[in-house]
């Protein structure tokens, strides 16, 4: 009997897998995918299908689930700036996620507090660059331990080797590489990183740039997700999700100016527009805020599937949807965003066997 993949993502979208396997080592991960490539059959692997739309015909080859649950921590001197320890924390990449942050919270260990509550596992963190509230995977990613699949050959790979960007990274778009261990450089000390997202430093009574006790950092943003349906619960369909289906878009000093005059002229010159600097000097948009105004309201969806009633960021699976469903209110969602202000949306989840 075929494995339906929609019993595997957090869509609960997806047809039959020819074939599937475990695999609950890197051994055998590792042995398993060059076992699949050696006999020319495609491959999926898969962790926690998180962020991961697949067709309703499903995948016509092998799906690899990731099951590996190793975790070590070792010590590796002290920051000279802070004087906190560092403790480099190796993951196998089928560690559930969340539950790994919360180990590294109670025990101490800063660096990756303001990731609580994002589902999925270990090794799908590198490839997306996973991110939230003003902190991302790259900033502790010290190397990940990888095969390539052009030589059989396992292969260990530098933060810099990883060529993180927003939401992408060297592992992104192709199948060259099966993330097989991650280790994450972090600090021992009682207080999280510097509050960089100011919802998490309103939330907090605090300015940005402050640090705060761990467990509260972890507190507020299990809070702050919830109440957008962004944690997993069997008993919320808002949390039917793939989590933020669009990347917030990212424009270059012109493309913004642009941008303000038509958000200005469809929405009123006295409209808060928002826009964040960053580092090379572009601006990142709010995706949800786009979506928002252009008309797509929390709920929206006259058919099976629909927008989040909670966040519009998020598109959901009530119950009864297919992944042509998802796919059709995407596409409206995203041509609606474009027609209203210019900017195309781009799709943050993996898509299998679909595209917008």
């Amino acid at each position: 009997m075929s494995t339906m993949l929609a019993d595997h993502t957090t869509l609960g979208l997806g047809g039959p897998a020819k074939a599937f396997r475990t695999a609950g080592s890197t051994e055998e991960l590792v042995s398993l995918v060059t076992e699949a490539d050696r006999s020319g059959e495609r491959v999926l692997v898969l962790g926690g299908g998180s962020n991961l739309v697949v067709a309703d015909d499903g995948f016509p080859g092998t799906v690899i689930l990731v099951a590996s649950q190793g975790v070590t921590t070792a010590a590796a001197g002290a920051d000279p700036e802070t004087g906190e320890e560092i403790v480099l924390l190796r993951s196998d990449a089928g560690v559930e996620w969340d539950p790994l942050v919360e180990r590294t919270v109670a025990e101490g260990l800063n660096g990756v507090e303001f990731l609580s509550g994002i589902p999925g596992r270990v090794g799908s963190t590198p490839i997306q660059n996973v991110g939230a509230y003003g902190q991302d995977v790259s900033q502790t990613i010290r190397e990940v331990l990888a095969l390539d699949r052009t030589t059989g050959e396992l292969v260990t790979m530098s933060n810099a080797d990883c060529g993180f960007t927003y939401r992408d990274s060297a592992f992104k778009g192709h199948d060259r590489y099966v993330v097989c261990e991650v280790v994450f450089e972090l600090r021992r000390g009682p207080l999280s990183r510097p509050v960089r997202y100011a919802e998490v430093a309103r939330a907090m009574g605090v300015e940005a740039g402050e640090r705060v006790p761990l467990d509260q950092a972890r507190e507020v943003v299990l809070g702050l997700r919830k109440g957008k349906g962004m944690v997993l619960d069997p008993a919320d369909p808002d949390t039917r999700s793939a989590g933020s289906f669009f990347t917030n878009p990212v424009l270059s000093p012109e493309q913004y100016a642009v941008f303000r005059e038509r958000a200005a002229a469809r929405l009123g010159a006295d409209t808060e527009i928002p826009g964040h600097p960053d580092e090379a000097g572009n601006v990142k948009l709010s995706a949800a805020w786009l979506i928002d105004r252009a008309g797509f309201t929390k709920g929206y969806g006259d058919g099976p599937a629909r927008i989040s009633g909670k966040h519009t960021l998020a598109l959901t699976n009530p119950g009864g949807a297919t992944t042509a469903d998802l796919i059709d209110l995407a596409r409206e969602v995203r041509a609606g965003v474009e027609e209203a202000f210019g900017v195309r949306l781009v799709n943050e989840p993996v898509m299998l066997g679909v595209s917008l």
